[in-house]
């Protein structure tokens, strides 16, 4: 396989470029949650869930909430009952704006589970630079990059954001664990092929995807990325995807979230 990274315009250059090839299984598009996120901030040449067949959901990126080790926050309860007794005074820092991370902020603060100020950074490395420093009260980014500092003790782990548990952390809880449901949100990431693509090369395709996730070198020089192999594919992928564009919507529309 050749890879062509096309970037720009918050994925869409490269995504509109997958969308206009030829249906014959030579070009396919990697692509983030950011897929269906996009359409509800900006007009697009493609519509995601038209222009594409979905093949399948590849691997998850676990999200976890972090502060300082230094604070007082030890477990997210700690946290919600500082933002109850400071409402609008703590802050709520992660990539954004409209990333999945600010959506599913954006929801617990409108069911009043905290009310604090969402701080957005271009990147997981500035936000964990921000807790580190002691700027923002938290931190949500991936779990490959805030391993060494919670290694390192610099860190504490309050919660995942992601539906499960994390293997290597087994001792910090989900959010909705946590009594935070609101929080809970996927990172994922998966190849899709350009709409009207015949199915037997779609489900070839899908053979192939989950047959590579399976070999043991790759699942393990993923999870040391903090890639966690997933496997869902085809009508349960698709499913899915109709399911994340539909809440994404609601909440970006109810919120009035930008792209910038």
């Amino acid at each position: 396989m050749m890879i062509e990274n096309r970037p720009g315009g918050g994925t869409v250059i490269g995504t509109e470029a997958a969308a206009r090839a030829a249906p014959d299984g030579n070009t396919l598009l990697i692509t983030s949650v950011v897929f269906i996120i996009n359409p509800h901030l900006r007009k697009l040449n493609y519509e995601p869930l038209v222009s594409f067949e979905p093949i399948c959901n590849l691997v998850q990126s676990p999200q976890v909430i972090v502060a300082n080790s230094g604070s007082p926050y030890r477990r997210m309860a700690d946290l919600a009952s500082a933002a109850r007794a400071k409402p609008g005074q703590l802050t709520f820092a992660s990539t954004g704006p409209a990333s999945p991370s600010h959506v599913a902020f954006e929801v617990a603060k409108r069911a009043g589970s905290l009310d604090m100020i969402y701080v957005p950074f271009p990147g997981n490395a500035p936000t964990i630079n921000a807790v580190l420093g002691g700027h923002v009260t938290v931190g949500v980014a991936n779990y490959a990059d805030v391993v060494g500092h919670l290694k390192a003790g610099t860190l504490r782990a309050l919660a995942t954001a992601s539906p499960t548990r994390i293997e290597a952390l087994p001792d910090v809880p989900t959010a909705t664990e946590a009594g935070h449901k609101e929080l809970e949100y996927d990172i994922w990431f998966g190849v899709l092929a350009p709409a009207k693509t015949p199915q037997t090369i779609v489900s070839q395709l899908s053979g192939w995807f989950v047959a590579a996730m399976q070999v043991p070198v790759i699942k393990a020089k993923l999870v040391d990325q903090g890639l966690y192999p997933a496997g869902s594919c085809g009508a349960e992928f698709a499913a899915e995807l109709r399911r994340q564009h539909a809440s994404y919507g609601r909440v970006i529309r109810e919120a009035n979230i930008k792209a910038d």
